[in-house]
């Protein structure tokens, strides 16, 4: 069994922090998200190859990050874009994968890069080959309009008889989440495509499976974030930390409050303030200043300011009075 890990994004929502780096690379604890994946998929013997698709501005930062992490399998696939408005579609771009690297004779599983999972992604590839269909994972948001952002899975049992891409109006709130394993007949982009389908979605693609047989679903009840948006990155860090700090060795602490779920990378100096819910990037320096629910980049100066739901590029002074 192959194995993608789409890393194709812009994260614009993310911007400016996203705007020089993929998300993907963001730190959550001592870890990045991607990692995560990628270390579950090194670890289990099913999977023989991991190719990690992204496109053309953003290649070097994987290409370097694939290299210095000492994963076996993990390689890099790069799709000819640049800007947000190239981009050929998530299905699409997997066409246009399966095509380059020789991929179909045998399953693949296909996993958004920015998933935080709570389950073990083994367990995932335990139920698909227990079937042998299509599969995805699925997970209630508990919120209808948290769902009119997502695919709408409706189910039979653990059968998928219906899905809707973002739906205006969802009629429940289990969604799937960009994990999905398809057994070697069951790639079929190329002719999905051929047929005048949406590129965008892969829920217009799972739709379609639908239509013309079995399809199931993985339903979870763990832990799940979409780190696409500033509050949904820290949702992630919190859930990550469980309420503790973690403050690099390298970095400067000095009369300072600490809450919960705060991170202070290297070379960071906080000085006389109160942080919490807080990410600063390295080489950053905080003084006489009370932040709260924040993004912080690297190289970035604020001094006696209060913030709360800040998200501030690298490069950035800010001071009381500026």
């Amino acid at each position: 069994m192959k194995a993608i890990v789409l890393a194709g994004g812009y994260a614009t929502r993310l911007w400016p922090v996203t705007k020089h780096r993929p998300k993907m690379l963001l730190p959550v604890g001592d870890t990045t998200v991607i990692d995560r994946i990628l270390g579950e998929l090194e670890a289990d013997n099913r999977i023989s190859d991991v190719f990690v698709s992204t496109n053309e501005r953003f290649a070097e930062d994987f290409r370097d990050h694939i290299a210095a992490s000492g994963f076996e399998k993990a390689s890099l696939t790069v799709e000819e874009t640049a800007e947000e408005d190239e981009k050929f579609g998530v299905v699409g771009a997997l066409a246009q994968l399966v095509d380059r690297e020789g991929l179909g004779d045998e399953p693949l599983l296909v996993i958004a890069g920015d998933n935080l999972m709570g389950f073990d992604i083994g367990e995932f590839i335990d139920y698909f080959e227990q079937y042998g269909d299509p599969t995805l994972a699925a997970y209630d948001v508990g919120s209808r309009e948290k769902a009119k952002s997502y695919g709408l899975v409706e189910l039979d049992g653990e059968r998928v008889v219906d899905f809707q891409e973002k739906p205006d109006d969802p009629n429940s709130t289990l969604v799937s989440i960009a994990c999905y394993a398809f057994p070697a007949d069951a790639i079929r982009f190329e002719e999905y495509l051929e047929d005048g389908n949406n590129p965008d979605e892969p829920g217009w693609f799972i739709q379609w499976l639908v239509d013309d047989g079995p399809v199931r679903a993985f339903a979870f009840d763990d832990a799940w974030y979409d780190i696409g948006t500033p509050e949904s990155y820290l949702e992630a860090v919190a859930w990550e930390l469980d309420g503790e700090n973690v403050v690099a060795e390298d970095a400067t602490v000095e009369n300072t409050t600490l809450g919960e779920n705060v991170h202070v990378l290297s070379g960071a100096e906080i000085v006389d303030s109160s942080l919490d819910r807080t990410i600063v990037f390295p080489d950053t320096t905080i003084r006489d200043s009370d932040i709260r629910g924040s993004i912080i980049d690297r190289d970035t100066r604020v001094e006696g300011l209060d913030l709360s739901g800040a998200l501030i590029g690298a490069h950035t002074k800010l001071t009381d009075g500026s």
